[in-house]
């Protein structure tokens, strides 16, 4: 992966359940059941995991060892899971310190007791494009009271105002998830330290902190009665439409076999396509044929490669593909193993199906784009509605689709 893309999410599972009094007092709030007996944990992990972060580092507090053997090594998509447990509380910005050595240069930081569904790629590519050694995301809310309030100036932070019960405007509030250089640990002078109290003030006030708003789905379990709220909501929030995309011809241009990472070129609008659909919240996942494979002109690690290549571009435009499903079957092959017609080899629609059975998505909604009549064959025979790409400009074919399902 190129160096600018950041690989690591940091989050903080500090604190008891007590404060919501509406779980044990032994069960770290994170662990909270949510609409059954999946913890909320899990919900933030796959969202964490589909942007297709490597390392996730929980930073557990005094109630960590039920945490670490949960997860500790767990593997969700392409990440695996890390625990460290805190000896006594330190704030966030001392348990940071703590960890100092097992941070990347650039990291994201995330509260573990809160669900902020945006597009974290964008957020990344922000921060970068500033130059600032934090960037925070924020959302617009129409009562500030509860939360406290951000200052901003041209995109700057400049302040931080302490919740106002009186105050009931609209406002932007942080929203618990920051880009951080590992620099700003310098900072922390005594323990314990608070990250929003002790070290934003200072970056605000030098001008090195920067906001970007996004509207995306929030759940803070621990403001009272939250958790009940997302008992009803948090799985209707996962719950969205997807667009799945074919490969080559779609996204890449084909020339024919296409699977050295060095002989990727997108097609024009590639990448806006797929920035925008990560931005609507759409899942975007690729189901693609490569019967390359199976003709043994590559091997499946190929295939592999050549789409860690594709994911890792896409991540320094603030994009990113949530899956790849690929079908290494043709019935013509010179592998025996692949040497069938498979259910997933497109216009049989298994790669589809298995990608519905996989994800929360609302199947009414989406849609495919294909370069081929077999692209959208299978997407019919899945029940989803194809869209043949006749070349131009993918971004252009994925706004009219968008503009005409609302």
């Amino acid at each position: 992966m190129n160096d600018d893309s950041i690989r690591q999410v940091v989050l903080l599972l500090g604190g008891k359940g007590t404060r919501r009094g509406e779980i044990a007092e032994d069960t770290p709030g994170p662990l909270a059941p949510i609409a059954g007996e999946r913890p909320f944990l899990d919900y933030l992990l796959e969202m964490v995991a589909r942007h297709g972060y490597e390392d996730i580092m929980l930073l557990a507090g005094p109630l960590g060892e039920r945490v670490k053997a949960l997860y500790e090594g767990r593997r969700i998509g392409p990440a695996t899971v890390r625990v460290l447990c805190e000896r006594e509380p330190l704030g966030a910005g001392g348990a940071l310190a703590n960890v100092r050595d097992l941070l990347d240069e650039r990291f994201i930081l995330m509260n573990g007791d809160a669900f902020f569904d945006f597009n974290l790629r964008a957020l990344e590519v922000a921060a970068r494009k500033s130059g600032a050694p934090a960037a925070l995301a924020l959302r617009t809310v129409d009562d500030v009271s509860r939360y406290g309030r951000v200052v901003e100036e041209d995109g700057r932070i400049v302040g931080f105002l302490e919740k106002e019960p009186g105050d009931r405007s609209p406002g932007s509030v942080n929203g618990g998830v920051y880009v951080l250089s590992r620099a700003v640990l310098s900072l922390v002078e005594r323990l314990p330290c608070s990250i929003e109290r002790d070290i934003f003030p200072i970056l605000a006030e030098r001008g090195e902190a920067i906001g970007l708003t996004f509207d995306g789905y929030f759940l803070d379990i621990g403001i009272p009665g939250a958790l009940q709220r997302g008992h009803r909501e948090l799985p209707l929030a996962r719950r969205r439409p997807a667009a799945f995309l074919d490969r080559d011809g779609v996204l890449n241009l084909d020339k024919g076999y296409t699977h050295r990472p060095e002989d990727l070129r997108f097609v024009p609008g590639a990448i806006d396509a797929v920035r925008r659909l990560n931005d609507r919240g759409y899942y975007v996942i690729v189901v693609s044929n490569q019967a390359g494979v199976a003709r043994g002109y590559y091997s499946l690690d190929d295939a592999a490669r050549f789409n860690r290549e594709m994911q890792a571009r896409l991540f320094r435009h603030g994009a990113h593909i949530d899956q790849f499903y690929v079908c290494p079957y043709h019935p013509d092959g010179a592998v025996a193993e692949y040497a069938i017609d498979h259910f997933d080899r497109k216009p049989n629609p298994g790669m589809l199906l298995r990608a519905l059975a996989d994800w929360p998505i609302d199947k009414v909604g989406s849609w495919l784009i294909g370069d081929k009549d077999t692209d959208v064959e299978a997407a019919a025979r899945a029940g989803v509605r194809g869209h043949l790409f006749p070349g131009g400009n993918l971004d252009a074919l994925v706004r009219s689709i968008i503009g005409s399902t609302g």
